[in-house]
């Protein structure tokens, strides 16, 4: 028999799903969950599968490791600048 879950947990799980700094089976992980539960939810509350705003947390997290690998590119051309200089 499945357990119910409180509506304040669910809310939480779906606000870190929209913050896009973690993936959905993170989260469902975290919070003792499997990822089909909080896939429906999802599209329960997005108004069907395909959410806009699952792409757009994805698009987040893809951002925020392009701006890393930016950021060390960067570092690693000033310290060969620098070096070459001295």
């Amino acid at each position: 028999m499945p357990t119910s879950i409180s509506r304040d947990i669910r809310d939480q799980v779906l606000a870190r799903v929209r913050e896009g700094k973690d993936t959905v089976v993170e989260i469902a992980n975290q919070h003792g969950l499997k990822p089909v539960t909080v896939y429906a939810w999802i599209s329960r509350s997005a108004g069907g599968p395909g959410s806009s705003w699952l792409q757009t947390a994805k698009l987040k997290r893809e951002n925020q490791y392009l701006k890393q690998i930016i950021g060390s590119l960067m570092l690693d051309m000033e310290r060969g600048g620098k070096n070459r200089h001295d």
